[in-house]
């Protein structure tokens, strides 16, 4: 089986593709100022997990599933339900809610709990913000935070779902700083994080180099835009 590869598109977005050979967009802002331009018009895409409603997350969901779709799209149900009634192209399975598990293109999604605020890009209700686990075929576990501060629980995600790789906001501002993330490595029991949501804007100050000095004993991969990990 193929290794996985995990490709950062600048602020929250993220490609990873599957071992299994599956292309999955993780809130997917393809318009973001740091997303190069040849990852802008993606040539496919088989699954789109978005963790919450704000324009910034959502982002270019829509449009990707016109091209593409209709296709698998794992967000929570109020905002997957707000994804349709504007015109996204989507499987017909309803959302989950946050400790639900769905199962799209043999890879499963998990939501688990954030802590942000919530809207859709018109302000209209989307549901709670979430985090997404995704286990891949290989057994390979990614956990996406979203965009969160840190809280206690993150103890929980790390003991139930054991993730290979966090993938956590460190800007600040909106989310966690590097303070903040240094300390969801430490209850999450993550060895390896992708660094996120830092640098789009001038608010978005925190560094992977902070979270590096903070969070000891942690592999730290900060990745340019455009960048992949394999996982």
């Amino acid at each position: 089986m193929a290794a996985a590869t995990l490709t950062w598109l600048g602020h929250a977005s993220f490609r990873l593709d599957s071992p299994g050979g599956k292309r999955i967009y993780v809130d997917p802002w393809l318009d973001n100022p740091k997303c190069p331009e040849t990852e802008k018009e993606p040539d496919r895409c088989d699954v789109i997990a978005v963790t919450h409603g704000h324009d910034d997350h959502v982002g270019s969901t829509i449009e990707l599933s016109k091209k593409f779709g209709p296709l698998p799209i794992v967000a929570l149900v109020e905002l997957k339900g707000w994804l349709k009634q504007h015109g996204a192209l989507a499987d017909d399975l309803p959302g989950p809610n946050k400790g639900g598990t769905v199962e799209a293109e043999g890879v499963t999604f998990t939501l688990t709990n954030a802590f942000h605020s919530g809207s859709g890009p018109d302000g209209s209700y989307t549901g709670e913000p979430a985090g997404i686990v995704v286990g891949l075929e290989s057994g390979t576990k990614v956990y996406f935070a979203g965009d969160t501060c840190v809280f206690g629980d993150m103890q929980l995600i790390g003991r139930i779902y054991s993730p290979d790789v966090a993938v956590l906001p460190i800007g600040g501002h909106f989310t966690m700083d590097p303070r903040e993330a240094a300390v969801a490595c430490e209850l999450i029991g993550a060895r390896r994080v992708v660094p996120c949501h830092y640098g789009t804007f001038p608010l978005l100050s925190g560094t992977p180099d902070e979270l590096r000095q903070l969070a000891k004993g942690v592999e730290v991969v900060a990745l340019d835009p455009g960048g992949s990990v394999e996982l």
